[in-house]
């Protein structure tokens, strides 16, 4: 086997394990030594006593090196078949959660963590046998096992997506910094519905910054465009708050339809044992919320017992445009699941607002603060099944002028749209919005394959004038593809955009 590289990773979750070094959260790397090279087993021996005098005062980097350079040249297979697997030669042993591993210093070495303990810093490494006091619930001996038998060989040793989480945590409680990278590799090629998830969970606790991103960038762009019943079992709490609160959550159809999400998603969350399919779902979630509001009066569900953990969440819908639309205002009193107090403030400020509108003339939005954006825009969405050209329009009620939307191959184009009314707002031949118009195709993986987006821009229409606002590339394009929009039409110094 040739040589190890050796790497120091400070070990973000070394509290749960007794004895410990104290640990800084984190990763660091020291590169190791990769020198002489011995050609005998037999000399594994002499290369195994870290505790003589030579060694005393030495840093565990230091300590590190100094096995390296004694360490012998074998074979992969036979340092993990005979040495980790068979036990031979062995001169530690290595007690955790009721098991025994057979060991060797100069293979644990490798681990800062065991680095310390062998150095001599503490009692046990005066012993043959280290006891491990493992609390992690996620560490198993199985991923113990793969962990220590990593140590035995340069090749990565083969492990299922569904396996990483556990070794991670394994990898990084030892500090063994190989297994990690091999871990984080893994997870950013596998996400999926089945995994996302489990590993953003654990790429936020060890703070594998790149994997958490990504995994997030995924949910914001599946939750609404594939729904699962199994995904949104898989959703906690605090996962789903920053979802719903996300202006760059791809939403299909309307900001209604994030609420109906957030609804289904609850009924999941409060009935775990649900096993229908996704298009039973919506029904048997209205069913559930019905009966249980039949027995309850003058409250919504939101303030009963049982759903004041949702409240975070569900104060995060833009309910300015959820109500400016009579069917989706409907399914808000039907449901009896938002709080009145939420909604009459909303219904207020909007009647304002488009009183003001129609007397004023308002003409729109001025400036762009991308900051305050991520709360106010209206999020809306739509699939292209395949290549054609496709006109619509998306419900904004009437503080929005009327906008028409066309999509061909070549371009996206806005358009002021003719509508009959007597208010002035509706004649008002000069007005702005803030748009953004987000592209984006997927692969039978559900990994997104093309994304182009405007990002944030302020355009001025005069009456029935249309406008392209984003050119496309033909031979890039694959269908269905899915296009995003989020709009604002009034000023966000109003208060119906908070």
């Amino acid at each position: 086997m040739g040589l190890l590289v050796s790497r120091v990773l400070r070990c973000r979750d070394s509290s749960l394990l007794q004895p410990q070094p104290e640990a800084i959260a984190g990763a660091s790397y020291i590169p190791g030594s990769r020198k002489r090279k011995r050609n005998s087993l037999e000399e594994l021996a002499t290369s195994s006593n870290v505790h003589g005098p030579q060694n005393q005062g030495m840093y565990p980097h230091q300590v590190l090196n100094y096995i390296y350079w004694k360490r012998v040249k074998i074979s992969s297979n036979d340092a993990y078949q005979n040495l980790f697997l068979d036990g031979h030669d062995s001169d530690i042993k290595i007690r955790a959660l009721g098991k025994t591993w057979c060991l060797h210093k100069v293979f644990l070495c490798q681990s800062v963590y065991f680095a310390n303990i062998l150095k001599g810093t503490w009692r046990e490494s005066h012993h043959g046998v280290i006891n491990l006091i493992i609390k992690n619930e996620d560490i198993d001996t199985r991923s113990l096992h793969f962990v220590f038998g990593a140590l035995y060989t340069d090749a990565d040793l083969s492990i299922t997506p569904l396996e990483v989480p556990q070794v991670l945590a394994a990898a990084c409680l030892l500090r063994v910094d190989r297994v990690i990278q091999q871990c984080e590799g893994i997870m950013k090629e596998t996400i999926n519905r089945n995994t996302v998830c489990s590993y953003y969970l654990a790429a936020e606790t060890y703070r594998l910054k790149a994997v958490k991103m990504r995994c997030f960038e995924w949910l914001l762009c599946n939750l609404m465009v594939h729904p699962s019943v199994a995904l949104y079992k898989e959703v906690d709490l605090k996962l789903m708050y920053l979802l719903a609160l996300s202006s760059d959550l791809l939403v299909m159809q309307k900001e209604i339809d994030v609420y109906t999400t957030l609804k289904i998603w609850m009924f999941l969350y409060l009935n775990p044992c649900w096993n229908g399919t996704l298009k039973q779902l919506l029904q048997h979630a209205n069913n559930w919320l019905s009966t249980h509001m039949a027995y309850v009066d003058n409250i919504s569900f939101l303030e009963s017992e049982e759903g004041l953990i949702f409240q975070p969440v569900f104060k995060k819908l833009r309910f300015q445009h959820i109500i400016c639309d009579l069917t989706s205002t409907t399914i808000l009193e039907q449901d009896r699941l938002i709080p009145m107090a939420w909604l009459s403030p909303i219904y207020k400020q909007q009647w304002l607002t488009l009183l003001r509108t129609q007397e004023y003339g308002v003409i729109g939005p001025q400036v762009i603060n991308e900051q305050e954006l991520e709360e106010c825009t209206m999020r809306c969405g739509t699939m292209i099944p395949k290549d054609g050209r496709y006109t619509w329009k998306w419900s904004v009620g009437r503080l929005g002028f009327p906008l028409r939307v066309t999509f061909t191959r070549q371009c996206v184009i806005l358009r002021q749209r003719c509508q009959r009314c007597d208010g002035s707002a509706c004649h008002n031949h000069i007005r702005n919005v803030i748009f953004r118009i987000t592209l984006v195709c997927f692969d039978s993986n559900k990994r997104v394959t093309f994304r182009k987006t405007t990002g944030y821009k302020i355009l001025t229409f005069e009456y029935k004038e249309e406008q392209i606002v984003m050119k496309l590339d033909s031979d890039v394009l694959t269908f269905p593809m899915c296009i995003f929009c989020n709009f604002l039409f009034v000023n966000l110094g109003n208060a119906e955009n908070k």
